[in-house]
């Protein structure tokens, strides 16, 4: 059974585990818990301090998915296709393939609905596979706030959920949707959904992992900090500046 299969028969059985990685040694890590491994552009804010997730380039995400790569064994790694890589689709096509090419990744992520349907359903034709990306749109939102609130949003997320279905995609991630609206395109899709911020209610959920070690300093919400990691760096570096100071190290051990 192909990974993308064994994920979608995971729907109403078990929870889908995701974390994102930028780096052969953290997908190393994360590859032996998750389901599936997402190289995000959110390696812009995380990694570079870029302002919003737009700033991010093709050739940023193809050279970090390619060290991700080398450590991804088991998992199913998807790949986010950046801000303005995909406006039409021959040129959403063409970026695909150059990712999928260079990274030797399993899928691509997009993020919209009905805006960019005819760009995801040409990328399913051409057999390349596309997790969808619906709520909360951080390649195109100007206000970091909650989706599924209006009665406008809620029809349009409800149709942009079954016309992403219906084009192909073989999951869907729900992004800082309200709970009732969430639950609902969970129980009303076939194939599943995947949230940050958007309840318990999804088939699986997805973490920016060095937010939930505590390395990315961040008051997000949806963000539970399992660990803090920043901690146990400090322990290190205090011991290392303290042994060489006191010329403890290096010893013979450690020179040659």
């Amino acid at each position: 059974m192909d990974k993308i299969k064994k994920i979608q028969n995971k729907k109403n059985k078990s929870k889908i585990l995701c974390l994102t990685a930028y780096s052969k040694n953290f997908a190393e890590e994360v590859d032996k818990y998750v389901d599936i491994v997402l190289v995000g552009d959110s390696l812009g804010s995380v990694l570079y301090n870029y302002p919003s997730t737009k700033k991010v380039t093709l050739t940023e995400m193809i050279n970090h998915s390619k060290s991700v790569r080398l450590g991804v064994k088991k998992s199913l790694m998807v790949v986010d296709m950046p801000y303005k890589t995909y406006v039409t689709k021959n040129q959403a096509l063409k970026n695909a393939k150059n990712i999928i090419k260079k990274t030797k990744c399993d899928a691509v992520k997009l993020e919209g609905g009905k805006k960019i349907i005819k760009q995801i359903k040409f990328l399913i034709q051409n057999n390349i596979p596309v997790m969808g990306h619906l709520g909360l749109l951080p390649q195109s939102t100007k206000k970091f706030k909650s989706k599924g609130k209006t009665n406008k949003e809620i029809k349009q997320l409800i149709n942009d959920s079954i016309l992403l279905q219906e084009s192909g995609v073989f999951a869907i991630v729900l992004e800082c949707i309200k709970t009732p609206i969430a639950k609902k395109i969970s129980q009303n899709l076939n194939i599943p959904t995947i949230g940050i911020g958007s309840s318990v209610h999804c088939d699986g959920q997805v973490l920016v992992t060095d937010d939930l070690i505590g390395l990315n300093q961040t008051n997000i919400k949806f963000v539970k900090k399992f660990l803090n990691v920043r901690k146990y760096i400090n322990i290190g570096l205090r011991k290392f500046v303290s042994e060489v100071r006191s010329s403890k190290y290096p010893t013979k051990k450690h020179s040659y």
